[in-house]
């Protein structure tokens, strides 16, 4: 009968877990890595330091950033393998899909972690640094801009061209300058020197 319904099986792929973990951690995280302090930062867009401190809040936050073994007793990725991916997406800006091949986690585990490292950030972080400035810190703020030779500045305004690939075919014309390659959408925000 052409009208019955097949039954859908999920191909396993077997991604080995473990040599991805072990490559990651000899590449960024073990006493002499193989990438310097400056690749890090270039790739994470963060330092260092600052990564394993969200890395190590994120897994106090919640048990899913932190390892655990499946029912089969396989052990899961750890909280900097989490992190790393969701990280790494929101740096670059890339799909999920995208970091398979080198991070060796499915798509929907990607999707997962950074939903869930999102979260966690808005959570954890978000009263600190997710807020409006208070009166201290504009103060702060200005008093550093002073002593800098621009009082009244309150930060800097950075500015960057974000790719639009799937742009409207009609919007193109809008959102395309002579010094871009293709349609952009201009993404600004302001930044402390302390950021």
């Amino acid at each position: 009968m052409s009208t019955q319904y097949r039954r859908f099986r999920r191909r396993h792929i077997e991604r080995d877990r473990g040599a991805a973990r072990d490559r990651l951690m000899s590449d960024y995280f073990i006493e002499n890595p193989v990438y310097n302090d400056f690749q890090f930062r270039w790739r994470y867009r963060m330092k260092r330091h600052l990564f394993l401190h969200i890395v190590q809040t994120l897994s106090s936050w919640s048990p899913y950033f932190c390892q655990r073994s499946d029912a089969f007793g396989k052990v899961g990725f750890s909280p900097l393998h989490k992190c790393t991916v969701a990280m790494r997406m929101l740096a670059y800006g890339t799909p999920a899909d995208f970091w398979d091949e080198n991070l060796r986690i499915a798509e929907t585990t990607i999707i997962e972690c950074m939903s869930n490292f999102c979260r966690g950030l808005i959570e954890c972080f978000g009263p600190t640094y997710l807020r409006k400035p208070t009166r201290e810190d504009i103060d702060r703020l200005r008093h550093i801009g002073s002593a800098r030779g621009f009082p009244g500045m309150l930060g800097s305004v950075d500015c960057m061209h974000w790719q639009w690939r799937n742009c409207p075919v009609a919007w193109k014309g809008q959102y395309t300058r002579g010094d871009q390659a293709g349609p952009t959408v201009m993404l600004e925000a302001i930044a402390s020197h302390d950021l």
